[in-house]
Protein backbone atom coordinates (compact mmCIF):
# COMPACT_ATOMS: atom_id res chain seq x y z
CA UNK A 1 0.00 0.00 0.00
CA UNK A 2 2.87 2.43 -0.53
CA UNK A 3 1.89 3.51 -4.12
CA UNK A 4 -0.54 5.89 -4.94
CA UNK A 5 -4.55 4.63 -5.14
CA UNK A 6 -7.47 6.59 -6.49
CA UNK A 7 -10.78 3.99 -6.23
CA UNK A 8 -14.73 5.03 -7.25
CA UNK A 9 -17.05 2.91 -6.41
CA UNK A 10 -20.98 3.96 -6.73
CA UNK A 11 -24.47 3.10 -5.88
CA UNK A 12 -27.57 3.01 -8.54
CA UNK A 13 -30.78 3.87 -8.50
CA UNK A 14 -31.32 0.24 -7.65
CA UNK A 15 -29.12 0.13 -4.90
CA UNK A 16 -26.05 -2.08 -6.65
CA UNK A 17 -22.78 -1.16 -6.01
CA UNK A 18 -20.01 -0.74 -8.91
CA UNK A 19 -16.72 -0.50 -8.39
CA UNK A 20 -14.01 0.35 -10.56
CA UNK A 21 -15.29 3.56 -12.21
CA UNK A 22 -13.54 6.05 -13.81
CA UNK A 23 -14.62 9.60 -12.86
CA UNK A 24 -16.49 10.07 -16.52
CA UNK A 25 -18.62 7.27 -15.51
CA UNK A 26 -20.01 8.98 -12.23
CA UNK A 27 -21.78 10.95 -14.28
CA UNK A 28 -24.11 8.80 -15.68
CA UNK A 29 -28.17 9.12 -15.14
CA UNK A 30 -28.42 5.63 -13.47
CA UNK A 31 -25.73 6.45 -10.50
CA UNK A 32 -27.14 8.31 -7.97
CA UNK A 33 -23.97 8.52 -5.14
CA UNK A 34 -20.64 7.66 -5.56
CA UNK A 35 -17.21 7.37 -3.20
CA UNK A 36 -13.96 8.91 -4.41
CA UNK A 37 -10.67 7.49 -2.37
CA UNK A 38 -7.47 9.26 -2.58
CA UNK A 39 -4.78 7.38 -0.94
CA UNK A 40 -1.46 9.08 -1.09
CA UNK A 41 -2.05 11.16 -4.41
CA UNK A 42 0.46 12.94 -6.68
CA UNK A 43 0.69 16.24 -6.86
CA UNK A 44 -0.96 16.57 -10.33
CA UNK A 45 -3.34 13.86 -9.14
CA UNK A 46 -5.20 15.52 -6.18
CA UNK A 47 -5.07 19.27 -7.97
CA UNK A 48 -6.65 17.78 -10.61
CA UNK A 49 -9.76 16.01 -8.81
CA UNK A 50 -10.03 18.45 -6.14
CA UNK A 51 -9.20 21.92 -7.50
CA UNK A 52 -10.48 21.22 -11.33
CA UNK A 53 -12.96 18.73 -11.50
CA UNK A 54 -14.84 19.14 -8.10
CA UNK A 55 -13.46 23.00 -7.45
CA UNK A 56 -13.48 22.46 -3.95
CA UNK A 57 -12.54 25.83 -1.85
CA UNK A 58 -9.10 27.13 -1.26
CA UNK A 59 -9.02 26.74 2.05
CA UNK A 60 -10.54 23.47 2.19
CA UNK A 61 -7.87 22.20 -0.31
CA UNK A 62 -5.32 23.44 1.56
CA UNK A 63 -6.39 21.96 4.96
CA UNK A 64 -6.10 18.52 3.21
CA UNK A 65 -2.84 19.47 2.17
CA UNK A 66 -1.61 20.65 5.84
CA UNK A 67 -1.34 18.38 8.94
CA UNK A 68 -4.77 20.15 10.86
CA UNK A 69 -4.06 20.02 14.94
CA UNK A 70 -7.51 19.82 15.28
CA UNK A 71 -10.72 17.43 14.13
CA UNK A 72 -13.21 20.07 12.45
CA UNK A 73 -16.01 20.35 10.22
CA UNK A 74 -16.81 23.34 7.47
CA UNK A 75 -19.32 23.99 5.42
CA UNK A 76 -19.64 25.10 2.03
CA UNK A 77 -22.17 26.03 -0.81
CA UNK A 78 -23.14 22.43 -1.54
CA UNK A 79 -20.80 20.42 0.26
CA UNK A 80 -19.71 19.81 3.77
CA UNK A 81 -15.54 19.21 4.62
CA UNK A 82 -14.84 17.01 7.63
CA UNK A 83 -11.42 16.23 8.68
CA UNK A 84 -11.06 13.64 11.37
CA UNK A 85 -7.63 12.35 12.80
CA UNK A 86 -7.15 8.36 13.32
CA UNK A 87 -4.85 6.65 14.64
CA UNK A 88 -1.68 5.15 12.43
CA UNK A 89 -1.15 1.89 12.50
CA UNK A 90 2.38 2.10 14.03
CA UNK A 91 0.94 3.84 17.36
CA UNK A 92 -1.14 6.41 18.99
CA UNK A 93 0.06 9.33 16.28
CA UNK A 94 -2.92 11.07 14.89
CA UNK A 95 -3.43 11.22 11.24
CA UNK A 96 -5.69 13.47 8.82
CA UNK A 97 -8.31 11.96 7.13
CA UNK A 98 -10.33 14.62 4.91
CA UNK A 99 -13.94 14.28 3.80
CA UNK A 100 -15.90 16.02 1.40
CA UNK A 101 -19.48 15.16 1.55
CA UNK A 102 -22.26 16.22 -0.35
CA UNK A 103 -25.51 14.38 -1.33
CA UNK A 104 -24.09 13.05 -4.76
CA UNK A 105 -20.73 12.48 -3.73
CA UNK A 106 -18.14 11.31 -0.75
CA UNK A 107 -14.25 12.34 -1.04
CA UNK A 108 -12.03 10.95 1.28
CA UNK A 109 -8.11 12.46 1.28
CA UNK A 110 -5.50 10.63 2.89
CA UNK A 111 -1.21 10.71 2.65
CA UNK A 112 -1.67 6.97 4.71
CA UNK A 113 -2.96 3.98 4.31
CA UNK A 114 -5.82 3.29 6.83
CA UNK A 115 -7.35 0.43 7.96
CA UNK A 116 -11.01 2.53 9.17
CA UNK A 117 -11.15 3.92 5.72
CA UNK A 118 -10.25 0.05 4.24
CA UNK A 119 -12.92 -1.40 6.71
CA UNK A 120 -15.50 0.95 5.46
CA UNK A 121 -15.12 0.14 2.01
CA UNK A 122 -15.58 -3.42 2.71
CA UNK A 123 -18.43 -3.40 4.79
CA UNK A 124 -20.29 -0.71 1.73
CA UNK A 125 -21.16 -4.05 0.03
CA UNK A 126 -22.23 -6.30 3.09
CA UNK A 127 -25.75 -5.71 3.62
CA UNK A 128 -27.87 -5.29 0.51
CA UNK A 129 -30.97 -4.50 2.52
CA UNK A 130 -29.55 -0.69 3.97
CA UNK A 131 -30.51 2.31 1.87
CA UNK A 132 -27.43 3.70 1.41
CA UNK A 133 -26.13 7.51 1.07
CA UNK A 134 -23.10 9.45 1.48
CA UNK A 135 -24.36 9.71 4.76
CA UNK A 136 -24.36 6.26 5.42
CA UNK A 137 -20.71 5.94 3.96
CA UNK A 138 -19.45 9.21 6.54
CA UNK A 139 -21.20 7.82 9.41
CA UNK A 140 -19.45 4.20 8.37
CA UNK A 141 -15.72 5.82 8.31
CA UNK A 142 -16.19 7.88 11.12
CA UNK A 143 -17.37 4.72 13.51
CA UNK A 144 -14.50 2.77 12.37
CA UNK A 145 -12.20 5.15 13.23
CA UNK A 146 -13.61 5.54 16.91
CA UNK A 147 -13.55 1.91 16.78
CA UNK A 148 -10.02 1.95 16.45
CA UNK A 149 -10.15 4.38 19.64
CA UNK A 150 -10.95 1.55 21.88
CA UNK A 151 -8.40 -0.98 22.00
CA UNK A 152 -5.32 1.30 23.23
CA UNK A 153 -7.92 2.54 25.92
CA UNK A 154 -8.68 -0.69 27.01
CA UNK A 155 -5.15 -1.92 27.09
CA UNK A 156 -4.12 1.07 29.25
CA UNK A 157 -7.02 0.88 31.48
CA UNK A 158 -6.29 -3.56 31.97
CA UNK A 159 -2.67 -1.95 32.65
CA UNK A 160 -3.41 -0.05 34.96
CA UNK A 161 -5.90 -1.81 37.23
CA UNK A 162 -3.53 -4.97 36.73
CA UNK A 163 -0.64 -2.51 38.56
CA UNK A 164 -3.16 -0.69 41.12
CA UNK A 165 -3.99 -4.32 42.35
CA UNK A 166 -0.41 -5.41 42.97
CA UNK A 167 -0.07 -1.75 44.59
CA UNK A 168 2.24 -2.73 47.66
CA UNK A 169 4.40 -0.71 50.28
CA UNK A 170 7.40 -1.82 47.37
CA UNK A 171 6.37 0.57 44.67
CA UNK A 172 9.97 0.26 42.57
CA UNK A 173 10.92 3.48 40.48
CA UNK A 174 9.96 1.23 37.20
CA UNK A 175 6.44 0.99 38.30
CA UNK A 176 6.42 4.89 38.07
CA UNK A 177 8.05 5.43 35.19
CA UNK A 178 5.45 2.63 33.56
CA UNK A 179 2.65 5.26 34.95
CA UNK A 180 4.55 8.31 33.66
CA UNK A 181 4.31 6.35 30.17
CA UNK A 182 1.07 5.79 30.32
CA UNK A 183 0.17 8.89 31.66
CA UNK A 184 2.25 10.15 28.54
CA UNK A 185 0.30 7.74 26.02
CA UNK A 186 -3.38 9.29 28.07
CA UNK A 187 -2.33 12.82 26.80
CA UNK A 188 -2.39 11.51 23.23
CA UNK A 189 -5.35 9.67 23.21
CA UNK A 190 -6.71 12.61 25.08
CA UNK A 191 -5.62 15.33 22.44
CA UNK A 192 -7.34 13.05 19.75
CA UNK A 193 -10.49 11.72 21.05
CA UNK A 194 -12.00 14.81 22.56
CA UNK A 195 -11.69 17.31 19.33
CA UNK A 196 -13.67 14.13 17.76
CA UNK A 197 -16.22 14.28 20.03
CA UNK A 198 -16.53 17.92 20.02
CA UNK A 199 -16.71 17.67 16.10
CA UNK A 200 -19.85 15.07 16.86
CA UNK A 201 -21.51 17.49 19.09
CA UNK A 202 -20.76 20.18 16.54
CA UNK A 203 -22.64 17.44 13.74
CA UNK A 204 -25.53 16.83 15.70
CA UNK A 205 -26.11 19.70 17.03
CA UNK A 206 -25.66 21.87 13.61
CA UNK A 207 -28.70 22.76 10.95
CA UNK A 208 -26.32 23.30 8.06
CA UNK A 209 -24.99 19.69 7.95
CA UNK A 210 -26.57 18.01 4.66
CA UNK A 211 -29.04 15.54 5.44
CA UNK A 212 -27.65 15.04 9.09
CA UNK A 213 -31.44 15.01 10.96
CA UNK A 214 -32.06 11.64 8.68
CA UNK A 215 -28.95 9.98 10.09
CA UNK A 216 -29.37 11.32 13.53
CA UNK A 217 -29.44 8.28 15.65
CA UNK A 218 -26.18 7.07 13.98
CA UNK A 219 -23.93 10.13 14.42
CA UNK A 220 -25.38 9.80 17.81
CA UNK A 221 -24.25 6.35 18.79
CA UNK A 222 -20.63 7.55 17.82
CA UNK A 223 -20.64 10.51 19.98
CA UNK A 224 -22.16 8.21 22.76
CA UNK A 225 -19.03 6.24 21.99
CA UNK A 226 -16.73 8.94 22.49
CA UNK A 227 -18.60 10.58 25.66
CA UNK A 228 -17.37 6.80 27.20
CA UNK A 229 -13.74 6.89 25.77
CA UNK A 230 -13.34 10.23 27.41
CA UNK A 231 -14.93 9.06 30.69
CA UNK A 232 -12.40 6.08 30.23
CA UNK A 233 -9.89 8.29 29.48
CA UNK A 234 -10.49 10.92 32.58
CA UNK A 235 -10.66 7.93 34.74
CA UNK A 236 -7.56 6.49 33.66
CA UNK A 237 -5.49 9.75 34.08
CA UNK A 238 -7.26 10.14 38.01
CA UNK A 239 -5.70 6.60 38.52
CA UNK A 240 -2.66 7.45 37.40
CA UNK A 241 -2.95 10.47 39.54
CA UNK A 242 -3.68 7.99 42.52
CA UNK A 243 -0.61 5.48 41.87
CA UNK A 244 1.62 8.25 41.45
CA UNK A 245 0.43 10.10 44.99
CA UNK A 246 0.78 6.37 46.48
CA UNK A 247 4.23 6.38 45.15
CA UNK A 248 5.23 9.18 46.52
CA UNK A 249 3.64 8.65 49.87
CA UNK A 250 4.85 5.30 50.32
CA UNK A 251 8.52 6.69 49.53
CA UNK A 252 8.07 9.58 51.50
CA UNK A 253 7.22 7.36 54.53
CA UNK A 254 9.56 4.71 54.35
CA UNK A 255 12.31 7.60 54.22
CA UNK A 256 10.59 8.87 57.42
CA UNK A 257 11.28 5.82 58.99
CA UNK A 258 14.97 5.12 57.46
CA UNK A 259 15.64 8.79 59.37
CA UNK A 260 13.20 8.00 62.66
CA UNK A 261 15.79 4.90 62.74
CA UNK A 262 18.89 6.87 62.34
CA UNK A 263 18.09 9.83 65.10
CA UNK A 264 17.21 6.93 67.76
CA UNK A 265 20.82 5.43 66.99
CA UNK A 266 22.20 9.13 66.84
CA UNK A 267 20.71 10.41 70.27
CA UNK A 268 21.55 6.93 72.15
CA UNK A 269 25.23 7.67 70.88
CA UNK A 270 25.32 11.35 71.55
CA UNK A 271 25.77 10.54 75.55
CA UNK A 272 28.21 8.02 74.71
CA UNK A 273 30.09 10.18 72.28
CA UNK A 274 30.13 12.97 75.44
CA UNK A 275 31.65 10.86 77.37
CA UNK A 276 34.37 9.15 75.12
CA UNK A 277 35.35 12.93 74.42
CA UNK A 278 35.70 14.19 77.92
CA UNK A 279 37.68 11.00 79.01
CA UNK A 280 39.80 11.40 75.75
CA UNK A 281 41.09 15.08 76.74
CA UNK A 282 44.09 13.24 78.37
CA UNK A 283 44.56 16.18 81.31
CA UNK A 284 46.85 15.38 83.69
CA UNK A 285 44.80 16.47 86.57
CA UNK A 286 41.50 14.17 85.53
CA UNK A 287 41.15 12.40 88.86
CA UNK A 288 39.33 9.35 86.87
CA UNK A 289 42.57 8.64 84.61
CA UNK A 290 44.16 6.77 87.90
CA UNK A 291 41.47 4.56 88.76
CA UNK A 292 42.62 0.54 88.65
CA UNK A 293 38.38 -0.32 87.08
CA UNK A 294 37.83 3.03 85.38
CA UNK A 295 37.92 1.73 82.72
CA UNK A 296 35.76 -1.10 83.22
CA UNK A 297 33.74 1.29 85.38
CA UNK A 298 33.17 4.10 82.20
CA UNK A 299 32.10 0.61 79.71
CA UNK A 300 29.42 -0.43 81.88
CA UNK A 301 28.03 3.19 82.78
CA UNK A 302 27.83 3.98 78.96
CA UNK A 303 25.93 0.52 78.32
CA UNK A 304 23.63 1.34 81.48
CA UNK A 305 22.84 4.84 79.88
CA UNK A 306 22.88 3.48 75.90
CA UNK A 307 20.39 0.12 77.24
CA UNK A 308 17.76 2.77 79.04
CA UNK A 309 17.54 5.09 76.29
CA UNK A 310 16.75 1.80 74.01
CA UNK A 311 14.08 0.84 76.91
CA UNK A 312 12.81 4.10 76.62
CA UNK A 313 12.76 4.40 73.32
CA UNK A 314 10.69 1.00 72.65
CA UNK A 315 8.11 1.91 75.11
CA UNK A 316 7.38 5.02 73.55
CA UNK A 317 6.76 3.00 70.03
CA UNK A 318 9.49 4.39 68.18
CA UNK A 319 11.16 1.29 66.85
CA UNK A 320 7.92 0.01 65.25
Amino acid sequence: MGETMIRICAVTKENEILYDLSLEETKREDIVWFWLDLCKPTKEEYTYILQDYFKFHPLAIEDCLEYVQRPKVDFYEGYNFLVLHAFSEEGLEPHEIDLFVSDHFVVSFHFSHNKAIERAWDKLGERQRIKRSTLHVTHMIIDQIVDDYFAPVYYIEDHLNAIDDNLTGNITSTVLEEVFDIRTDLSKLRRTIVPMRDLLYRILNSTRFYGGNDHEIYFKDIYDHLLKLSEMIETNRELTADIRDSYFSLNSHHMNNIMKTLTVFSTIFMPLTFIVGVYGMNFDNMPELKWVNGYYVCLAIMALIGGGMMVWFYKKGWFK
